[in-house]
Parts: structure tokens; C-alpha cells; sequence
């Protein structure tokens, strides 16, 4: 909508009252009737104040939305001082930035695990008719929306990949493709209200008090075997390597048996949590 500006509009009303003093004046050195001028003056008074009706002021990152005798006329998103028909209602609706931060949800995830999570929402609107006429209050509509859809994600995935499955998405461990996912489904949800999503993220994630201790329990141990597993897949090439540079280079022969000692000597040195204690033979190889 291209509004009109209120200046011109201002000057013609300041110069009414001086124009109708004179006008009266004229009137009356004409003998004309003091009731027909006296209605003439109720009659521009009238008009006088119904134009100032029609100013208004549309502030940075604001908009007004206008809505005349029933029908939607318009959007004016261009700052500065207007003037429209003095009949037009002149809703006032912000374009700036929002912040929308849920609370935190008790929800089960995919596997049944019952977790806490909350997201923070950034938004704002970008239709603005949309967001006057097709909701009946668009700031409650994006809260209630925000609620359903972090419901919904959390059910839809994981808390942790189970049984260390990588290519499953878990809520925990693929925090940007979750945040994505968040984004689209809010994107979609809100596109009825005329709002636009500028950025959505996770700011809560943690399992429900009552499993907590015993979920920390099972993490670490998924830590301790890890670590373990990689502990010994490393020994375990590293003593492959020592036998291989034994062999190529001719340093000593072994026979089965003594490999195998050597073997075992090398992966518990490699693999002991605590320093190995040397222990000195006197005798041959086999004793």
C-alpha cells in the first residue's frame, strides 16, 4: 500500500480555522443569515476534527495494518508521518524481532526414554495480514506452535544412538541436523500466522531426574568400553608391527610358544591401567 503523506493534509487543516474566521467575516458583511453561517462553521468544525482522525505514524520496523469499513486496504511498513480516510481503523502491528524461549518439556524420546528439553525461537513477521486475520492471536499461536513441534522432534529421534549406531540421529549427538530439522518443521507451522523463523535451537536437553543417575551410568560404561576397544586395537597393532619388524630384520628367531609369551607380555604392558613391574630372569627362555 502507498500511503500518503500528512504533511500537505497538516497545512490545509492549520489553515482551515483562519480561512473559516475569514470566510464568516465575509458572510456576514453580506447579510447573510447568522443561522446559515453558524451551521456553515458546525458543519467545518465537523469535517475539521474527523480529519484529524486520518493522521498517523508508522515508526521504524513497524507497520499499520488497514482495514476500512470491514475490508483489508493495505499495509503501510514505510516509516514516517501519513494521513489516510479518517474512517480507516489503523491497526498497529511490529516487525522486529522476537524471542520466544519454551519451557522446559518432559517428553519420552524414539526409544521410550523419558528426557527434559526446551528450545529458544527466534521470529518475526512477515505477513502481516496473516498474522492480523488468519489467527486470533499470533503471539499465542507461536507459543503453543513451539511447544508441539519440540514435542514432536523429541519422539522422532533418540536421546543417544543406540548401541553406538552413528547413522541413526539422536537428539544429543547431531545437534545441527536436529536444529535444522526444528527450523523446518517451525517454518512450516507457523507459514499460517505470517510469521518467519529466523533461527531455532535446542537450549535444554537432559534425561528426566528419575533415570538420570542410571543413564549417566550406562554412558560412562559406553565411554569405559571405547576406550578400551581403541586401547586395543591399538595394542594390537602395534604388537603385530614389533613381530613384523622382528621378522624382517633378523634380530631372533621365535617359535610359537615363545611369540605367543611375547604376544602376551606386549599387551599387557600396552594395555595395564598401571606401569609393568620389570622382572629379572635368571634362567633360559623356558623357565
Amino acid at each position: 500500500m502507498t500511503p500518503a503523506s500528512g504533511w500537505p493534509v497538516l497545512i490545509a487543516v492549520l489553515l482551515t480555522p483562519p480561512l473559516l474566521l475569514l470566510g464568516g467575516a465575509g458572510l456576514d458583511a453580506a447579510d447573510v443569515p447568522e443561522g446559515v453561517i453558524g451551521l456553515g462553521v458546525a458543519l467545518v468544525g465537523v469535517a475539521w476534527f474527523i480529519c484529524l482522525c486520518g493522521f498517523y505514524i508508522v515508526n521504524p520496523n513497524m507497520s499499520r495494518v488497514m482495514v476500512l469499513f470491514g475490508n483489508y486496504r493495505g499495509t503501510v511498513r514505510k516509516p514516517g508521518f501519513w494521513w489516510t480516510n479518517p474512517f480507516t481503523v489503523k491497526n498497529k502491528l511490529s516487525l522486529r524481532a522476537h524471542n520466544v524461549s519454551s519451557e522446559k518439556i518432559k517428553v519420552n524420546d524414539s526409544v521410550g526414554n523419558p528426557i527434559e528439553i526446551g528450545a529458544v525461537v527466534v521470529w518475526k513477521i512477515h505477513d502481516t495480514a496473516q498474522a492480523s486475520f488468519d489467527v486470533e492471536d499470533y503471539a499465542e499461536y507461536v507459543d503453543i506452535q513451539v511447544e508441539a513441534a519440540v514435542r514432536t522432534l523429541a519422539s522422532a529421534h533418540p536421546y543417544d544412538e543406540p548401541g553406538g549406531d552413528e547413522s541413526i540421529v539422536s537428539l544429543r549427538g547431531d545437534r545441527d541436523e536436529v536444529t535444522a530439522e526444528l527450523q523446518v518443521a517451525l517454518s512450516e507451522r507457523l507459514e499460517r500466522a505470517g510469521v518467519a523463523v529466523v533461527e531455532a535451537r535446542l537450549s535444554h536437553l537432559a534425561y528426566a531426574p528419575e533415570i538420570a543417575s542410571v543413564m549417566l551410568q550406562r554412558q560412562q560404561a559406553q565411554a569405559i568400553i571405547a576406550a578400551r576397544r581403541q586401547i586395543v586395537e591399538g595394542a594390537v597393532g602395534m604388537v603385530h608391527e614389533a613381530l613384523e619388524m622382528l621378522k624382517e630384520g633378523d634380530v631372533v628367531t621365535l617359535d610359537d610358544e615363545h611369540r605367543a609369551a611375547l604376544v602376551g607380555n606386549l599387551l599387557v604392558v600396552l594395555c595395564g591401567q598401571e606401569s609393568a613391574q620389570p622382572i629379572l630372569n635368571t634362567g633360559s627362555l623356558s623357565t
